[in-house]
């Protein structure tokens, strides 16, 4: 255990942010719910892409050997394309944040910090 940590919270001061009453907002319920919107099908999508690599390559091995051009064959493209979907999926994930999540979250730090002063 750490030295940091306690099995007791420490009364908050005066003065500072109800973080439950945040986490209730309307506001930070839609910016979890788009941030889940998004994770959650994007992560099954990947690991049901993954994982079909890895059976492909444990009970197909005749067909990811299939040559495609010279030395190159159906496994090593599989391969390579799971570094391509995974550089998509973390660019497709900044569009996302700086459109989806950026703006809102900004607007719930913007309320906290401003109802703090």
């Amino acid at each position: 255990m750490s030295t940091t940590e306690s099995t007791d919270d420490p009364p908050a001061p005066s003065g500072s942010t109800d973080w439950t009453a945040v986490q209730a907002s309307p506001d930070f319920q839609q910016l979890r719910k788009r941030l889940r919107g998004f994770v959650f099908p994007v992560t099954a999508g990947f690991l049901a892409w993954y994982l079909l690599y890895v059976l492909l390559a444990s009970y197909a091995p005749d067909f990811m050997a299939t040559p495609v051009l010279g030395n190159i064959n159906i496994g090593l493209i599989f391969g390579l394309l799971q570094f391509v979907s995974t550089f998509a999926i973390t660019i497709t994930y900044i569009r996302f944040a700086d459109r989806k999540l950026d703006p809102l979250s900004s607007k719930i730090r913007d309320e906290i910090e401003g109802g703090s002063r």
